[in-house]
């Protein structure tokens, strides 16, 4: 999964906070230097963990500064400061922006308002969730609500928007502007609009106030997602208690146990986790009521109308018409994987054969497993973490030109003396940002893995441009006294993922911050990460890295082929119940108020576009929480696939390490951020303007047609 571009706030000034954004395709200054202090990306990850360390403190040995660099930020305290001064130098914009005539000024004043709130509160998103020291998680948490208070007054302040649309109406001046700045300008406006900055002075407080509540439902609702729930141990078979954490007389459940070879284990761990709660129940509510509310307060039929303004799909009709004609091609492949599943499960537990919604992702497991011997266990030699990280190095080094360097970081810098900083290089641009790799599991960190951005890069006013900065977020296990840190074949495709995030962040260099990197239309954000688990699967790719880490030995062909192929099975189901959440998704964001209650519609969508059986006294709803962040939007990962399909099958599949296609990728997707529409942005790649059957087509051949034809042929 995207994380970071604050999704939460659906503001003119928050659209980059939000992760909306705009054409730009900035030139930045000359080369930057290369630092002495780099060292090779492999041997940074795969060296032992004492000895990182030790590293770590005689790197850190000189001044002390505070988190990602930020002064301020050496102290829980300093968020107050960064907020206070970010809030006062906004001011000092709105005012210069109330004033200046208008010209490319306005937007240049515009994106520096927009860039001073995102610099503490995109960093604040990250630190409250990850950083493991509570007071820095509690001020992070407080920095972001004040500043996302601030920014939705900022949406409906009127002299604010008059500036600008002085700027918009004078057509003389704006036939001046290049493109560019041009569409951030309009961008700017349109973000206003969907604020409610046309409205009366009381409507326009009553968004405001929607805005704000809406935040906090986000956050109540996302926090009961990963709550566990408790049971009377009494109530569960004895001899399946020790599966569960026990808190005197009671087991908590706090996951699905989806893995567990045990059906009853299983079974009771979906009926416990997923059982009703009255609260997140009345949470859920109230905020879908609410985001109803805010669209239709604005001039929107539903909220998805409102969320689908700018994307691929541009509307919930079209979303529709995807699903279902998606759901249709594959209904007939989801019901034969279903029937292998059940055989599976009779061959395994006659005594209760009828497959279940806990069912699914186990047997599906086992039938892989079974049909290819694909054993984690073989493969995860040849992944060791540092091998992975000189695969990517390597990948981006033919595709892009671009190189990865270890750097030490400073006293403060980092918030886990685990993390690593990684310096993106082009060979001839010179440096252009910065990753830094939060990889490893630690007590409550979050086990997600995640993509988030900094600070955005952007030209300032003195003509140097500002770098990029990102966290990548894993759960990776660490290096032990005998093996460094080995990754599962799903392991080595998330870090794939997350890493192609990463290179659009880096690469959208566009001149206006408010659209740089991945701050752009949901369902395009995820392309680029999902082509890099493309190249993540193709053998040409993987024989490149993986070596075993005591004997050198390459990981077999036929092991990649195997691994694969594998994936193919069950495939169809899998991608059902994707459709299934997406509908639910739509409808739940649809026509309001909702028909029928939250379960119910649970219910009947899960019928429609599944086909395994609703549990009573159950609501998977209440764990869904991809509600908060991709409200409207979860049809993004399948519409995403399917292009990311078609750019690997007609641009790398041939040839993954094509310069000029390479080339190519970047001048026509990353290159713009979210600065073109994101349509162009795939025209201009395929040479073609895909249509619904196009999509549907592209991801219902992954499923038969053997997308690794020149690993498993040659």
């Amino acid at each position: 999964m995207l994380a970071g571009c604050r999704q939460a706030l659906p503001a003119a000034l928050g659209r980059a906070l939000r992760g909306r954004a705009l054409r730009g395709r900035a030139a930045g200054p000359g080369r930057r230097a290369v630092s002495t202090s780099w060292c090779p990306v492999g041997a940074a990850f795969d060296a032992k963990q004492q000895q990182q360390r030790q590293q770590l403190r005689s790197g850190a040995a000189g001044r002390e500064t505070g988190l990602f660099g930020v002064p301020e930020l050496s102290c829980p305290e300093g968020f107050q400061e960064a907020q206070d001064k970010a809030l006062q130098e906004s001011e000092q914009l709105v005012q210069k922006a109330c004033s200046t005539p208008p010209g490319p000024e306005t937007v240049m004043i515009f994106d520096q308002l927009s860039d001073g709130l995102c610099r503490v509160a995109d960093l604040a998103d990250f630190v409250k969730i990850a950083h493991p020291d509570f007071a820095f998680r509690e001020a992070a948490e407080e920095a972001c609500r004040n500043i996302g208070t601030v920014v939705e007054k900022l949406n409906t302040d009127v002299e604010l928007c008059q500036s600008l649309r002085r700027l918009l109406d004078d057509e003389t001046v704006m036939s001046s502007l290049d493109p560019e700045t041009r569409r951030v300008a309009e961008l700017f406006m349109f973000d206003f609009e969907i604020s409610g900055i046309h409205l009366d002075e009381e409507k326009r407080k009553k968004a405001v106030n929607l805005n704000v509540r809406i935040l906090d439902l986000c956050n109540e609702f996302l926090t009961g997602t990963h709550l566990p729930n408790k049971i009377d141990k009494q109530v569960l078979p004895e001899h399946i208690r020790y599966n569960f954490t026990a808190e005197g007389n009671y087991l908590q459940v706090a996951g699905l146990h989806a893995d567990c070879p045990d059906d009853l284990v299983r079974e009771a761990a979906y009926k416990i986790f997923l059982y009703p709660n009255a609260e997140q129940l009345s949470h859920l509510e109230e905020l879908l009521a609410s985001r109803n509310s805010l669209a239709q307060l604005v001039g929107y039929d539903t909220f998805a109308h409102r969320a689908l303004q700018g994307t691929m799909a541009r509307n919930p009709e079209t979303v529709r018409q995807f699903l279902e004609k998606l759901s249709d091609q594959l209904s007939k492949r989801t019901q034969k994987d279903f029937e292998m599943m059940t055989k599976m499960k009779m061959k395994l537990n006659p005594q209760n054969s009828n497959l279940m919604p806990w069912d699914h992702p186990y047997y599906s497991g086992v039938l892989r497993a079974e049909r290819y011997n694909i054993d984690p266990g073989l493969y995860c030699p040849f992944f060791s973490l540092g091998a992975c990280m000189e695969g990517l190095n390597s990948l981006f080094s033919q595709l892009l030109g671009i190189s990865l360097y270890a750097e030490q970081t400073q006293r403060g810098e980092v918030w886990s003396e685990d993390v690593r900083k990684l310096a993106v290089v082009h060979e001839t641009e010179g440096l252009l940002g910065y990753i830094y790799c939060d990889f490893f599991q630690r007590p409550d960190k979050p086990h997600q893995d995640c993509h988030f951005t900094v600070r955005g890069g952007r030209l300032r006013e003195n003509g140097e441009y500002q770098l990029p900065v990102v966290v990548l977020m894993l759960s990776l296990p660490h290096s032990t006294r005998g093996a460094p840190t080995l990754l599962s074949p799903g392991m080595m495709e998330n870090l794939f993922h997350e890493m192609g995030h990463a290179m659009h962040s880096m690469l959208g260099r566009t001149r206006y911050q408010h659209v740089t990197g991945t701050r752009c239309p949901t369902d395009f954000a995820e392309v680029p990460s999902i082509l890099m688990e493309y190249f993540a699967n193709d053998y040409r790719v993987v024989n490149q890295f993986a070596r075993h880490y005591k004997t050198g030995q390459p990981l077999p062909k036929n092991m990649v082929s195997r691994l694969c192929e594998s994936k193919k099975l069950c495939a169809a189901a899998d991608m059902q119940l994707q459709v299934f959440y997406a509908a639910l998704d739509q409808i739940y964001h649809g026509k309001h108020p909702l028909k029928k209650s939250t379960t119910e519609i649970l219910k009947e969508t899960q019928e429609k576009f599944y086909g395994l059986p609703y549990v009573p006294n159950t609501a998977w709803q209440l764990r869904f929480s991809h509600l908060v962040g991709y409200g409207a939007k979860y049809y993004s990962y399948l519409m995403s696939r399917a292009v990311a399909s078609m750019v690997w099958k007609q641009c790398f599949a041939q040839d993954p390490f094509d310069r000029a296609m390479g080339e190519r990728y970047r001048r026509e997707m990353l290159a713009h951020g979210g600065g073109k529409e994101p349509i162009l942005m795939v025209q201009g790649m395929l040479q073609k303007s895909p249509s619904v059957e196009d999509f549907v087509d592209a991801l219902v051949s992954d499923l038969d047609q053997d997308f690794e034809t020149f690993i498993t042929d040659s």
